[in-house]
């Protein structure tokens, strides 16, 4: 079949990647046009050299020409780009596609997980074909062809269905998941987390901090999906606690990277320059912390990393202030 793939980033070549590799014809667009114009030429990422695309996946600076007659959609934008993406693609989308998200995030002022923005800017006709991509999925380990089981969900079984068969390869499993709440928010949060623990890495801390801060972490995000509402078990899986473990350990991180080089002096702006891509978890941030104020949830590391990307808290004395707190009973 023919797939429109909306981006250009590395985790959205790995997968576009993978999807030609079965056969389907894929059109890939994005907006930068020295980066379409190497990928035409060479087949290789510049952020992933030594790994060639095959020959037959065509690049284009015209969204137009990506999505006409795709029979299906996936998003590989960022969480930020997702709504003036779809405002511009809306026009030339077929009804009753699937369109499926691999960003993960949160989106800033409406605190609407991506699928639901998605429904804001489509209308609440497309629900049926919307859902998601998400699990412990580094992009290097993918082209490599490194075992890997992920999470395709979706509001309905056909579509969750369907991203089983488009993405499911031998070494690829696609785990389906009816809960896309819950996978949404494990996708979306565990970057916040990898931010923490890449900080706890860049100031020299060893492995017994870090685990602690994975797991008190991650029980600030429960509080919050049982504040949402989501099945906490969904948690437990690929999509957060699998994700969480690679996001928070894995050397190829961005998110744990933008932790380290905060913890070495760096600003955000400048650390973000020296990774050279988007670092989802410093956007969602921003939503997690207005989201767990309102739901009057106690999330001290939530907090601990919004205060120093937004407020510029030095994360030593954020390290101080986490330690000050309370001890309570463990659980929930």
């Amino acid at each position: 079949m023919k797939i429109g793939y909306l981006g250009t980033g590395a985790w959205a070549f790995a997968l576009f990647a993978l999807l030609a590799s079965k056969g389907h014809k894929v059109v890939v667009w994005g907006r930068n046009k020295e980066l379409i114009e190497k990928l035409s030429k060479t087949k290789e990422h510049p952020k992933l050299p030594g790994f060639p695309c095959s020959d037959s996946i065509e690049f284009t600076l015209d969204i137009k020409k990506a999505l006409e007659g795709a029979e299906f959609v996936v998003e590989g934008v960022t969480g930020a780009g997702v709504r003036p993406v779809f405002s511009e693609a809306k026009k030339y989308l077929k009804p009753n596609i699937p369109i499926i998200l691999t960003s993960k995030g949160i989106e800033q002022g409406t605190d609407l997980f991506l699928s639901d923005v998605l429904l804001d800017v489509l209308g609440p006709e497309y629900k049926p074909f919307v859902g998601c991509l998400s699990g412990p999925s580094l992009a290097i380990e993918i082209l490599k062809k490194f075992p890997a089981s992920v999470v395709g969900a979706a509001y309905e079984v056909d579509t969750t269905m369907r991203i089983q068969e488009a993405f499911s390869t031998p070494y690829f499993n696609v785990y389906p998941n009816t809960d896309i709440a819950g996978v949404e928010l494990g996708g979306a949060m565990k970057n916040v987390i990898a931010i923490a623990c890449g900080i706890c890495t860049g100031m020299g801390f060893g492995d017994n901090t870090k685990a602690a801060l994975m797991t008190r972490g991650w029980h600030e995000v429960r509080r919050l999906a049982r504040h949402i509402g989501c099945d906490e078990a969904t948690l437990n899986g690929l999509s957060g606690m699998a994700d969480l473990c690679a996001t928070c350990i894995s050397p190829h991180s961005r998110n744990s990277r933008l932790g380290q080089l905060l913890a070495q002096g760096f600003d955000y702006k400048a650390a973000q320059a020296k990774i050279g891509m988007v670092i989802e978890g410093a956007y969602t941030c921003v939503s997690a912390w207005e989201m767990v104020q309102r739901a009057k949830i106690e999330a001290p590391i939530i907090e601990a990393v919004y205060r120093i990307l937004q407020e510029g808290l030095s994360p030593r004395n954020a390290v101080r202030l986490l330690l000050e707190k309370d001890v309570k009973d463990e659980r929930l």
